[in-house]
């Protein structure tokens, strides 16, 4: 990419945006809590109505340093309904589009681990975690899919019409086939973690492939002054489709929850199957496909930069010495929450909390989170948006204790109110501090981005944002299966109903099949040490190191930069 001659231009202001579905990670952006996902935060920038224009201007030949830039399209301040009708049913459109996206996204990163807690170790949900990945590394393919094209199917259909197909097709099949891979998972000629991630994986590519060209397809579906409206349409379609897979179908799917509040008859099956879940939505998926292939036309466009153009300019990036640094602490700074993250409420329910608890947990935390996350997008304008992450950042290694303290006292008459207003209370403050990092850390990329080349910029940053807690994910659940040490004591010789010859020797059973043996031959599993306590420890001291020795003293130096220091060519003017 040749250097461009730019003069300085003040951005608009624009109100950060929330989204989890960590993920996603996030999520991700984030969804009901980031700690119940896999470290996928699935939340988006506001788009920049400016970098294209920019771009353009200052890409032609009779660009001058003594003429007056363009100005910009100005954004408007309107209410949904005071938007142009044409607006007001692209709108819709894109939420309808970012909601299909957070259905099996809402299933791999929330609601299938918990599932899994049943037939596999935290080893080989470690495993499972590893079906996230796509979503975090969509860079690497995001320039095929904003070059690759067929103009008489339009530059974006050409990839959401197939990828929705995939998608739907994919869930029907899987729908037809997840109860019994799930009945026989882990169990000796049954389904491996791995194949079963696999599957996932798959679902999970195709919803980052589907929003790459969905990301795009916003940005001109709406008018130049409503173009805000587009990250708004993904925080609700994201948020709304997370929410339905994820609180909404784990609360139907318990069997506690349906016998208490809509059965007379007590059963051990839920409402809502999964296999019955994922076909329903698999049949949506193609519905709205054929229906926006038909009847959605799509303007005209052409090609700008080619694959290779936005590679070289992802290189340039990556050489800023800063870059680098950021890229560092974002790969390290999320390790020390990663134990509480991903197993915290995996050892809830595997110490009796219940799935029809945890929806409830998390249903409550869902409008508070939506709530805190409006107020961290002031304070990040009051306060430099770093140092605020700084404070959310110790915020969250305090909420990591606090949540290895919750479960340790788990009562042992079962849950009690005292104790679900705890567990409240613990997620609400992780929430909190999780959502104080992310709105400051986006607060920052959207200052240092050069706004000329702002979308791949942002998209770098925000994915090695992403990585930084996927990747550790797989590694801490095999450590917490590592450092546990259970034992298998012998049975009763009159014991009945057993599935197999009466245990009669001791044998490790800290792995949930060794575990699911020695129960059901009559044997006793006993929890000598528990490694979710040793890992979480280690991961809040490792924070804790790389915090004050490292991260801290970094971010805020990075901080302290002029924007040109941010700028390819900008160290040597």
């Amino acid at each position: 990419m040749t250097a461009r001659a730019r003069r300085p231009q003040k951005q608009p202001r624009r109100p950060p945006l929330t989204l989890k579905v960590e993920d996603a990670n996030a999520a991700p952006n984030g969804i009901p809590n980031g700690k119940m996902s896999n470290g996928v935060e699935m939340r988006r920038k506001a788009p920049n109505p400016d970098a294209n224009v920019a771009d353009s201007f200052m890409a032609s030949e009779s660009f001058s340093l003594d003429e007056p830039v363009p100005k910009t399209p100005v954004l408007n301040n309107h209410g949904f309904f005071d938007l142009p009708r044409q607006d007001q049913r692209n709108f819709l459109l894109l939420v309808l589009l970012y909601f299909l996206q957070g259905i099996p996204m809402g299933l791999a990163t929330g609601s299938v681990p918990f599932l899994l807690k049943n037939h596999m170790s935290y080893s080989e949900i470690g495993v499972f975690s590893l079906a996230s990945y796509p979503y975090s590394l969509k860079l690497f393919w995001s320039p095929f899919v904003d070059a690759v094209w067929s103009p008489k199917i339009g530059r974006r259909k050409t990839w959401i019409v197939p990828i929705q197909f995939c998608s739907g097709f994919g869930m029907l099949w899987l729908g037809s086939h997840v109860e019994e891979m799930m009945a026989t998972a882990g169990k000796p000629g049954g389904m491996t973690a791995f194949s079963f991630m696999l599957w996932w994986f798959f679902l999970v590519l195709m919803c980052a492939t589907q929003d790459i060209a969905v990301d795009g397809w916003a940005l001109t579906l709406l008018s130049p002054g409503n173009v805000s409206y587009a990250s708004t349409a993904q925080t609700v379609g994201l948020t709304a489709g997370h929410f339905m897979s994820y609180t909404v179908f784990l609360a139907f799917n318990a069997a506690d929850f349906a016998n208490k509040w809509f059965r007379a008859v007590p059963s051990d099956e839920g409402l809502l199957s999964l296999g019955g879940y994922l076909k329903f939505w698999g049949w949506a998926y193609i519905i709205v496909t054929i229906g926006l292939g038909f009847l959605k036309r799509e303007e005209k466009s052409h090609n700008e930069d080619g694959v290779w153009d936005v590679y070289k300019i992802m290189w340039g990036i990556l050489k800023l010495k800063n870059v680098q640094t950021i890229i560092i602490v974002h790969l390290i700074a999320k390790i020390g929450f990663q134990a509480n993250d991903g197993v915290t409420n995996l050892k809830l329910l595997d110490k009796g909390f219940g799935k029809d608890n945890m929806a409830l947990t998390v249903l409550i935390d869902f409008p508070f989170e939506i709530g805190l996350g409006y107020y961290a997008g002031m304070w990040s304008q009051k306060y430099t948006p770093m140092r605020l992450w700084c404070w959310g950042f110790m915020g969250r290694l305090v909420a990591a204790l606090s949540a290895q303290f919750v479960v340790a006292i788990f009562p042992s008459e079962g849950v009690t109110h005292w104790y679900l207003l705890v567990v409240i209370a613990e997620h609400l403050f992780s929430t909190f501090t999780n959502t104080i990092m992310f709105v400051a850390v986006s607060a920052f990329h959207a200052r240092v981005s050069d706004p000329v080349i702002g979308g791949t910029y942002m998209t770098l940053l925000a994915t090695v944002c992403n990585l930084g807690g996927t990747f550790p994910r797989y590694f801490v659940l095999q450590l917490v299966d590592s450092f546990t040490v259970a034992t298998c004591s012998p049975g009763k010789s009159d014991a009945t109903g057993l599935k197999g010859p009466l245990v009669t020797e001791a044998f490790s059973c800290a792995l949930q099949v060794d575990k699911e043996r020695c129960e059901s031959r009559g044997g006793t599993c006993e929890m000598i040490h528990d490694g979710y306590y040793s890992v979480n420890l280690l991961c809040v001291v490792f924070g804790v190191i790389t915090f004050l020795w490292y991260i801290k003293p970094k971010v805020l130096h990075l901080q302290s930069l002029p924007l040109r220091a941010w700028r390819l060519g900008g160290a040597s003017k």
